[in-house]
């Protein structure tokens, strides 16, 4: 199978990137020093190259009502343009097809963002529900995206592009514009302030070069894993997947149960499991997979690493919400881990 690349690859190769085989894309790891990226980000500024997101467009008479069945949160929140809303979207078990972001361009006019490793079954999923309605599904293969990261980030872009300080300097945490041919938003996935900026693929290469020349450090999916770990962000696959509803992953702050259908509301019930972050005090690593005992029964290490910020290692779990005591299995014995309330690390500050 033929690995597919960003537009951004020559850019990764001429910075001398580690690249590797991410799902069906070839994508950088790191560029010399993953810990260097992460604090670089916590400290000043990171841009990622997250094209392998897949951007999507909806339109259409029965746009906002596609919509309203379609994902577990209330579209109907959206009413400044430009906001977004994160949510899942389930299938009929109420398990999570995809987590994501939507945002309100105009009337029946919407943006979506949802995972590169299930764009190909979320797109499908969507036509098959939006059959005999009046709703384009516009997969827009012509966009690139990069995050910009850190305490720093909005100021140096808007050092580095032009019109974008005047457009997003009073931009609100997760709210949208159109700074010329560049969708911005401030969102991310690090647990730092920052835009994602979506664009024309041709633009992306002049772009990320300006970031860099204002002193953005390109950063890979490497750095990208341990910030979103420490900032107790979900990630598919992980916390979530078609057999985990939102409530045993923690999203239950994103299901709107109000009068109206959605996909898996029916047997959409709540649970005793739920996300949890926990911190070993002593040797050893935390990896997905690893078993935990727990007063309230046991549980599963969903993500693990070091944490660069910390300097402990820490894992996001799958517990009963009740547990208060912890241990993690490694090599045969037990180790004692403290649970803690998520995040471990926001906005440069350690929580824990």
């Amino acid at each position: 199978m033929t690995m597919k690349k960003t537009p951004l690859y020559e850019k990764h190769l001429e910075a001398n990137a580690k690249m590797v085989e991410f799902g069906d894309w070839i994508m950088p790891i790191n560029y010399g020093s993953q810990i260097k990226e992460h604090n670089a980000v916590r400290t000043d500024a990171g841009m990622f190259d997250v094209s392998h997101m897949q951007a999507v467009d909806l339109s259409g008479d029965d746009c906002f009502d596609f919509l309203q069945n379609l994902i577990a949160n209330d579209v109907a929140k959206l009413k400044t343009k430009g906001k977004a809303l994160y949510s899942c979207m389930l299938n009929e078990k109420a398990g999570v097809v995809d987590d994501l972001i939507v945002y309100f361009i105009r009337e029946n006019n919407y943006r979506m963002v949802i995972n590169a490793g299930t764009a190909i079954k979320d797109i499908a999923w969507m036509q098959s529900l939006a059959k005999d309605k009046s709703v384009e599904i516009k997969v827009r293969d012509d966009l690139a995206i990069i995050a910009v990261q850190g305490p720093n980030a909005r100021e140096k872009v808007f050092e580095a592009i032009g019109g974008t300080r005047e457009m997003c300097e009073d931009l609100k945490i997760f709210s949208s514009t159109n700074v010329g041919n560049l969708f911005i938003a401030r969102t991310g996935y690090t647990g730092e302030d920052g835009f994602e900026i979506i664009l024309p693929k041709a633009a992306s290469g002049f772009t990320w070069d300006m970031l860099k020349e204002v002193g953005v450090t390109p950063c890979g999916l490497g750095a990208r894993d341990t910030l979103r770990l420490e900032a107790g962000m979900s990630l598919y696959g992980n916390e979530m997947d078609e057999n985990i509803t939102p409530y045993q992953a923690s999203l239950g702050w994103t299901v709107d149960i109000s009068d109206r259908n959605f996909v898996g509301k029916d047997v959409l019930c709540k649970s005793d499991d739920a996300i949890k972050g926990i911190v070993l005090e002593s040797k050893g690593v935390l990896r997905a997979g690893q078993i935990l005992k727990t007063d309230a029964g046991d549980g599963i290490v969903t993500s693990g690493t070091h944490s660069p910020t910390m300097g402990k290692s820490i894992a996001l779990v799958r517990i009963n919400k009740n547990a208060t005591t912890c241990e993690v299995e490694i090599r045969g014995k037990l180790l004692p881990v403290k649970i803690i309330k998520l995040p471990f690390v926001r906005n440069g500050k350690v929580l824990v």
